[in-house]
């Protein structure tokens, strides 16, 4: 059974669906472990739903940010997890925390990245007239919303729905695909090597 540590922000719908998944067996792993940099957000209470471990480490109670990531990993590398899943965790990694779990860190970034790292991903879509908005699943390296690709999701913009609306569509395809992709993983069907995604057959 893989260990993974989920680290949040907010919501962490996200991690409902990624918790729901492990629990049905759809991912044969458990999460270890539930990290979040803000207290009282509706994700420690999916946690608890969940019956996770989880531990609330606050940034704003460090000078900088390397001081904050070095007490992210200190609670991380104990469990020796297989995978680190940032879900809506919505800070900057500084180098040193990149490099300690390289390869093993993933993301899920709302936008068909290379288009619009950062925040605000939909209101720039919709601002922009595009035709299409998606959002990315990646390995997470030193670079903003850089690191390989392993998947994307897509689907077409209606400039008559609301950007609300969009983002509820969008959420839709995160919860499943992030599972799909920690499956994925877990089953060693996905690996990262010299900084290239690899695929093996199922």
């Amino acid at each position: 059974m893989k260990k993974i540590v989920v680290l949040i922000s907010g919501g962490g719908s996200n991690l409902e669906a990624i918790a729901k998944a492990c629990q049905i067996g759809n991912i044969p792993a458990s999460i270890e472990l539930v990290i979040s940099n803000q207290s009282n957000v509706k994700g420690l209470e999916r946690a608890k739903k969940f019956h996770l471990m989880s531990k609330v480490i606050e940034h704003q109670n460090f000078n900088t940010r390397e001081e904050f990531d070095q007490a992210l990993l200190e609670q991380i590398l104990p469990i020796e997890p297989d995978l680190v899943v940032l879900a809506g965790f919505m800070r900057i990694l500084s180098n040193d925390f990149t490099e300690a779990l390289n390869g093993k860190l993933i993301n899920i970034h709302p936008s068909l990245l290379p288009d619009y790292p950062g925040l605000n991903t939909h209101k720039q879509a919709v601002e922009n007239g595009d035709l299409m908005h998606g959002i990315t699943v990646h390995y997470v390296n030193n670079q903003l919303d850089g690191g390989p690709i392993i998947t994307q999701g897509a689907l077409k913009i209606d400039p008559a729905q609301s950007e609300a609306k969009l983002i509820s569509r969008i959420q839709k395809i995160e919860h499943a695909v992030y599972p799909k992709v920690i499956a994925d993983i877990a089953k060693g069907y996905i690996g990262l090597q010299d900084d290239e995604v690899k695929f093996e057959a199922e």
